[in-house]
């Protein structure tokens, strides 16, 4: 009864293992939390390693490990075959004992002379090599390649180091040896040496584990969930300390009498408490003390003498694991118990190895658990219904114990069976591991490097958007000077748009919306506080679009009958807005010329021409006289007006969408295009041209320049070009195309389908970001955000590892960046310029803002708003999204002009 009393206390049952699971997530957040990290048991370290292996690293690589007794350095030459076939040195320093309780200088000394020597007798002294570390103490993390040590353990005391950078002491130390050729570009421990070192371009491992004497755990976490690093993009591996998980009394239900008194006599009391019950320098004390307590309470060892087992690490876990083995375990354990003087019967031999079985399967269980916890915290980060994952596991205690690895394997699938977990065992984790490391650390390098040089282009700094915006300043003074407006790259329109909406238009409208592939008919009905809209699309096919003048005003003004039948408008005479978003030069409300079309448009018999005498004259060819246009609009003062119904200080429309214009409230004394100094005229700017006259050269990149030449009309909309959703993700390609031609993207192997025009959707670049905040806060786990990622580019036929989606997610980033960053150089030109014709020393204005791309793309509006607040500081801006403002707002025109006409024709 005794015994099997003992064997119940050393069994935990499943459902205490779920709890323990849960209690070790807990714990995990807690170290994982700035807030609570530094009273956390389980401390969750960043390794600020971001990447694993993908079998293209080459080069020669250093190591040295210190160890408890000995230092061990490395040499290997990696061929970039997939790490496959590594060639490899090594050799083992024995360490004076007195180094590990001197001085840190004396220490760091004789690691570097240990360096040297292994260099001079490899003849490696002059070979330029990148030296990884592996220090298996506790340290505090700042960078790859930078550690500040927390405190000494495992026997070791050396004054001067705690609290210092024990990379920078090593660096110290070697170029004291003359070794200026070797350079320590990254520190790392064992567990993380054991998942790098099982990692391959087929078998990428995602965690480690490390089975030992001691245990410790790490995994590639979400970044943007550790919030002691800044870094909230990708992946960071995280060395648990999983060792001092139960530090906080979080273990006490499960420990037992046996694990107390081993606690006890232990060098540590009350630490390392998760560590104690798994780790092999303490299973074979657990079993001894667990055999002493039997032993006193009469059931084992009758008549024998007992005093052995009172002696401290009298039984080794080797001796335990020995005991275990099915086919000789009974004859070890007699020969064990016999060679210390006792005489055990068959009984007792029997239940020494059930004793044995107990702590060592016990060990593996929690193990389990603790594994179990790591898997669904990454399945829930990444916000999967199913993980599959490879864990590299590495340790004595694992190699040693087949059954060790069974039981593992058993457990994690009863506590996390929405994981699929392959076991990958480690060799040398901290010598090839450490190695790997090192590749790996300086492959991201050069290819951060390489993107950095392909994206600096785009990346504009505050200078050169002052600069845009002085530009844009210039070319608009221009623009509005009769004199010197055919030299201006920016048109600055006059609409003969006079007024806003002063809340007293009433009665019903009709809209026409003529801006990309659809078209719209709308009947809008203004009512006392209240717009109702009814509007069908139609489609302009492609043929139309690059047919005939004529083929086109018919196809609308036949989508306009259709709509008035629908609508029972037949018998009504409507005022009508039309909403016609090209570049026009106005001559009155209801008159304007095309000057050239956009957005894919090349209808014939059209530029040069009154679009609304088009519009008239295809409505005389089909018989519909019941046509009453009175005022044409583009798309972007149709959004001015119809925010301007809502907010009165709106008076700067703004579009971004597949093209994009702006228009503002200009003072009429500045309008040198139009007779008349009273009031205000919206001006439409038709800023997409900004740059056509070479004004921007400085900042179109070769791949602007590659997507333009492809255009229907190379040299024009230069600053569309750069902004707009036609083109984004045109320049996103050719971008990808040069990466992968540098081989730091799809492992260099050629992309065909990239090759293909428009393959790559400016609405990708929405979809990509839509969880994704680099400056502005975290919106959603980017775990999902790259899956949403890999699988458009799988959708695209791109096999992509983690890297490239990271890789294609900064690139998308960068060019959408860019392109609000231009939109809000020129909002900071218009409204400054708006504060100081007006003579203001702070202006308070409301931008409407439509298109496609800034309304879809989740951080579009975040980009203008903090950068126009930095280049326009006296202006206060707020961005109003805009309901249908070239359908509603082409309405309000028409209803703004019929109050005015009405007002005109009162006594």
């Amino acid at each position: 009864s005794q015994v099997q009393r003992a064997l119940v206390a050393l069994t935990i049952p499943l459902e205490l293992l779920h709890e323990v699971k849960r209690r070790m997530m807990a714990a995990m957040q807690q170290g994982l939390s700035r807030l609570t990290h530094a009273e956390a048991p389980v401390k969750m370290l960043p390794t600020f390693i971001c990447s694993t292996p993908n079998g293209m690293e080459k080069g020669y690589m250093l190591v040295v490990e210190l160890c408890q007794i000995h230092v061990r350095t490395l040499f290997m030459e990696l061929l970039g075959d997939g790490n496959k076939t590594p060639f490899m040195k090594n050799q083992i320093f024995n360490m004076p004992e007195d180094r590990m309780h001197g001085t840190g200088e004396e220490l760091f000394d004789f690691i570097a002379q240990c360096v040297r020597q292994f260099l001079t007798e490899h003849r490696l002294t002059q070979q330029h090599l990148s030296l990884g570390f592996v220090f298996p103490f506790s340290c505090r993390q700042t960078q790859l390649d930078k550690a500040e040590l927390i405190s000494w353990s495992k026997g070791f005391s050396c004054s001067g180091v705690e609290g210092k950078d024990v990379v920078q002491l090593l660096q110290l130390a070697l170029n004291k040896q003359e070794l200026s050729n070797v350079k320590v570009v990254a520190l790392l421990n064992d567990t993380v040496g054991t998942m790098m070192s099982c990692s391959t371009e087929e078998i990428p491992c995602e965690v480690g584990l490390v089975v030992d004497k001691g245990t410790n755990s790490c995994f590639m976490a979400e970044a943007q969930y550790i919030e002691m690093v800044e870094e909230t993009s990708g992946r960071m591996c995280v060395n648990t300390e999983w060792g001092s998980f139960g530090d906080d009394d979080a273990l006490n239900d499960i420990l037992t009498p046996y694990d107390q008194h081993m606690d006890q006599e232990s060098s540590n009391p009350g630490k390392k408490r998760f560590e104690k019950l798994v780790g092999s320098l303490y299973l074979g004390e657990i079993v001894r003390h667990t055999l002493m307590t039997l032993a006193a309470e009469k059931a084992v060892f009758v008549g024998s003498n007992v005093a052995f087992l009172g002696t401290k690490d009298a039984l080794k876990t080797q001796q335990v694991l020995e005991i275990l083995d099915n086919e000789h375990g009974m004859t070890k354990a007699r020969a064990v118990l016999e060679a210390v003087g006792l005489r055990p019967s068959e009984r007792d031999c029997c239940r020494v190895q059930q004793i044995c079985r107990a702590v060592v399967s016990r060990s593996a269980s929690l193990c389990a658990a603790g594994l179990a916890a790591i898997l669904t915290h990454m399945r829930l980060s990444r916000e999967m219904s199913e993980l599959i994952v490879n864990v590299a596991v590495g340790g004595e205690l694992y190699r040693a114990h087949r059954r060790y690895g069974e039981i593992l394997q058993n457990v994690v699938a009863l506590l996390a069976p929405e994981c699929m977990v392959n076991f990958v065992p480690s060799e040398d984790g901290t010598g090839r591991g450490s190695a790997i490391v090192t590749a790996v650390s300086l492959r991201l390098t050069e290819k951060h490097h390489e993107v950095g040089q392909v994206l600096a282009p785009l990346r504009l700094s505050r200078a050169d958007l002052q600069g845009i915006q002085e530009l844009m300043t210039r070319e608009m003074e221009l623009g509005l000077n009769k004199e010197t407006n055919p030299s201006s790259s920016i048109r600055m329109l006059p609409t003969y748009v006079r007024g806003t909406p002063d809340g007293t238009e009433r009665g019903h409208f009709l809209a026409l919306d003529l801006g990309g592939t659809n078209f719209r008919v709308l009947v809008v009905r203004i009512a006392e506080n209240s717009i109702h809209m009814d509007s069908k699309v139609y489609l302009i096919p492609p043929s139309i679009m690059q047919g005939t003048g004529e083929a086109l005003f018919d196809h609308i003004i036949s989508c306009i009958m259709d709509f008035r039948v629908e609508q029972n408008l037949m018998e009504e005479i409507l005022p009508l807005g039309f909403t016609f978003s090209f570049p026009c030069q106005q001559l009155g409300l209801d008159k304007a010329v095309l000057l050239t079309w956009t957005k894919g448009f090349n209808a014939s018999g059209c530029v040069g021409e009154d679009v609304v005498q088009l519009l008239r004259e295809a409505a005389q060819r089909k018989q519909h006289l019941a046509l009453k246009v009175v005022a044409v609009v583009n798309d972007t003062v149709g959004t001015m007006m119809s925010c301007g119904y809502n907010d009165p200080k709106c008076e700067i429309g703004l579009i971004v969408g597949t093209g994009t214009n702006a228009c503002y409230m200009e003072e009429m004394k500045n309008v040198g295009t139009v007779e008349g100094d009273q009031g205000r005229m919206c001006i439409n700017m038709e800023w997409g041209a900004f740059g056509d006259n070479g004004c921007l050269d400085h900042i179109i990149t070769d791949f602007d320049r590659m997507v333009d030449e492809r255009t229907i009309n190379p040299g024009k909309q230069r600053f569309e070009k750069l902004i707009s959703g036609m083109y984004l993700g045109e320049i996103v390609r050719h971008i990808l195309l040069a990466l992968v031609e540098k081989r730091v993207l799809f492992h260099g192997n050629s992309c065909t389908t990239l090759e293909t025009r428009d393959i790559f959707k400016t609405s990708f670049l929405s979809t990509i970001e839509i969880t994704y905040d680099d400056t502005l806060g975290v919106w959603g786990s980017d775990g999902l955000a790259l899956l949403q990622v890999r699988d458009i580019l799988m959708d695209l036929e791109l096999d992509a590892s983690f890297e490239d989606s990271t890789l294609v997610r900064e690139v998308c980033q960068t060019v959408s960046l860019r392109a609000a960053q231009l939109c809000a150089a020129g909002l900071a030109a218009v409204v400054e310029k708006m504060r100081k014709s007006r003579g203001l020393a702070h202006l308070d204005v409301t931008v409407g803002v439509d298109g496609s791309l800034y309304k879809m793309h989740p951080h579009f509006s975040q980009y203008i708003q903090q950068m126009l607040q930095d280049l326009a500081p006296n202006c206060t801006v707020t961005l109003m999204q805009s309901e249908d403002g070239s359908g509603k707002g082409a309405a309000l025109v028409a209803a703004v002009a019929s109050r005015e006409a009405e007002s005109q024709e009162q006594p």
